[in-house]
């Protein structure tokens, strides 16, 4: 299998964006990039950089929606780590035909011009994982 090509963000799932903001950029001294909208995953994304780590905030845009669920089931924090990969389609293939078990069999479009799959968490020590693929590479 190839490796992965760096880590691209870390998720943390949020009740509200502006509220953390602050935080973000006061405390951590983290660079504001952003805020887009992902509607065909129901979420608001603000993105802050410190150094070469980059740190996704998803806001749910509704109350049925993957990061709402998460969120009353578990509360705001850690959603998942992300990585980049080359080739998004051959790592699906590759990580199903290992036996792990993906939650997406095909790439979808994730935020930040990404095309982005996930391996489910229990095939991850129970870290839900991201791998994500520019589309404009």
């Amino acid at each position: 299998m190839m490796p992965v090509k760096s880590l691209n963000h870390i998720g943390i799932a949020v009740r509200a964006i502006e509220p953390q903001r602050t935080f973000y950029e006061d405390v951590l001294g983290a660079t504001f990039e952003g805020i887009e909208e992902v509607p065909s995953q129901h979420v608001r994304v603000a993105f802050f950089r410190i150094g070469d780590v980059r740190i996704e905030l998803l806001q749910s845009t509704d109350p049925q929606s993957p990061i709402a669920r998460f969120i009353d089931k578990r509360g705001e924090g850690l959603h998942h780590l992300a990585f980049l990969v080359d080739d998004l389609r051959t790592r699906i293939d590759q990580i199903t035909q290992s036996g792990l078990n993906m939650i997406d069999s095909e790439p979808r479009p994730g935020a930040d011009q990404m095309d982005v799959a996930f391996i489910h968490p229990n095939s991850c020590g129970g870290v839900l994982t991201e791998l994500c693929q520019s589309r404009t590479r």
